[in-house]
């Protein structure tokens, strides 16, 4: 999963959703460092990776997308389950999308010692950009994926996955809102058990 969907899926928890966030910039078990809770929350990101990877359901998704993008696929299908979970968020949140980023984008803010150094060249852009309330619409993914296709030096042509969104939207719709519901429930299962200890 993407940036929103990790962050969501944190349940409210600051030390948790920090370390959710930026797990994927710590190598191994180099985190130690950081506070009880922001472990849990690097964990808890990993579980949700692994889970996510071994689904039947976005590997649905990713097949879909697999002839034009071979291994980006699973990044693209990240990416396109961000937006759908950003364009529906009203069905999983009833605080508004735009205020869940200002409070997330406030958090980066007071806890920019601790951020690793990817995390922390990365936020200016994050911010300005607004990445996590672009999500919602096509221009904002758009975007997303033209930077995801010159991070890769436009070998992964993934500017161009925007045209398979549209040509199979409801079919990735209805496969993310199938995938998520489950999602949930072993993410908050998940986090109940890393609490626990």
């Amino acid at each position: 999963m993407n940036f929103l969907a990790h962050i969501y899926l944190s349940f409210g928890d600051d030390e948790i959703t920090l370390g959710n966030f930026f797990a994927d910039h710590i190598k191994g078990n180099k985190f130690k460092h950081f506070s009880e809770r922001v472990q849990k929350g690097i964990l808890l990101h990993r579980a949700i990776d692994t889970y996510t990877d071994s689904h039947p359901i976005p590997k649905l998704s990713s097949k879909r997308l697999h002839q034009n993008y071979s291994h980006y696929s699973r990044v693209i299908v990240d990416i396109y389950y961000d937006h759908f979970l950003a364009k529906n968020w009203s069905s999983y949140s009833k605080i508004s999308l735009g205020v869940f980023v200002e409070r997330f984008y406030d958090l980066l803010e007071d806890n920019f010692d601790i951020l690793p150094l990817a995390t922390q060249r990365m936020m200016p852009y994050m911010i300005s950009g607004n990445w996590l309330l672009s999500y919602g619409d096509l221009q904002g993914i758009s975007k997303v994926l033209e930077g995801m296709n010159r991070r890769t030096k436009n070998k992964s042509k993934m500017n161009y996955a925007i045209i398979d969104l549209e040509e199979h939207y409801e079919a990735f719709e209805n496969e993310f809102t199938l995938f998520f519901k489950e999602l949930i429930t072993f993410s908050q299962q998940k986090f109940d058990s890393l609490c626990e200890d």
